[in-house]
């Protein structure tokens, strides 16, 4: 379906005539170049009129969405920050007809959805993962409040790619999804009626985001930071060495393992700190071989 009806040619009627529809086709046509042209919010990509994105440095992830319109609503949420990139993992809806008039006039974000089996895979290529939730557990890394979440953006470095989970709207991320991620951010609401909108949450995440990013101490920095998935192979790592090691022995394995992860990656680590963890991991199991 292409985006961007930008004339009233657009909106022709199918019941003219067949010369009158080519007419009409020609004119669409002219009206796309002109708009493409023209205008820094949209690209033309194979004739379709698609919103150009600002950030491909955020990414918005919602992890088993149930309401076809919140794709819709999220869609245009993200788009109003300059953000494209949204990750669906194991959704039990697809984008329907209300989701697509929710989507508006973006509905290039809409289309452009990829869908990931798990959310290890769909944050592996973020230096920062960052989830909401109104429950706090014990595997919480870092846990935020709205407030504090602007200092946690401006501590980041230059061009540090990030990405905002969000859970499903019935009940929301698992202790062991938010486990996953670097810090939990909740959005206070009013206790007797607690529950956002999936879209008016991502709304409130982006906007601090957009507001904030570039603007803190850590955006002079040009450290690397090491992605997501860098971060899991050194946990992983420690993981065989700890069990080397018989540090689980306790019988508490999984527990222990969310703990050493929140101390782990409680913050962006850089490349070089992860290879230090990675060296050290190893030289335990070398040490033990021997």
């Amino acid at each position: 379906m292409p985006l961007g009806r930008a004339s009233a040619p657009e909106r022709a009627s199918r019941s003219e005539p067949v010369a009158g529809r080519a007419r009409a086709a020609r004119v669409r046509k002219r009206a796309r170049r002109r708009i493409c042209a023209s205008s820094r919010n949209y690209k033309c990509v194979s004739g379709l009129i698609i919103p150009e994105v600002e950030s491909s440095d955020v990414a918005v992830v919602l992890v088993r969405p149930h309401v076809p319109g919140n794709l819709g609503s999220v869609a245009r949420a993200a788009r109003n920050f300059g953000v494209g990139d949204v990750r669906l993992i194991e959704p039990a809806c697809s984008p329907d007809e209300e989701a697509y008039r929710l989507s508006s006039a973006v509905q290039g974000v809409l289309d452009a959805m990829v869908r990931h089996r798990t959310l290890v895979e769909a944050v592996a290529d973020f230096d920062a993962v960052v989830a909401t939730s109104s429950l706090r557990g014990r595997s919480e890394r870092r846990w935020l409040s709205l407030s504090e979440l602007p200092e946690f953006i401006g501590s980041l470095p230059n061009r540090a790619r990030v990405a905002y989970v969000f859970g499903p709207e019935r009940s929301g991320l698992t202790e062991e999804e938010r486990s996953r991620a670097g810090a939990t951010v909740n959005v206070p609401t009013d206790p007797g009626f607690p529950t956002m909108n999936l879209s008016h949450a991502v709304a409130v995440i982006l906007a601090i985001h957009r507001t904030f990013a570039a603007s803190g101490p850590g955006a002079s920095r040009e450290e690397e930071l090491a992605p997501s998935r860098e971060i899991e192979g050194a946990i992983e790592h420690w993981d065989r060495a700890l069990d080397a090691i018989a540090f689980y022995d306790t019988g508490h394995r999984e527990r222990s393992l969310r703990d050493w992860r929140r101390i782990v990656a409680g913050r962006p680590l850089s490349v070089r700190e992860v290879a230090l963890l990675r060296g050290v991991a190893n030289r335990i199991l070398v040490s033990l071989r021997r």
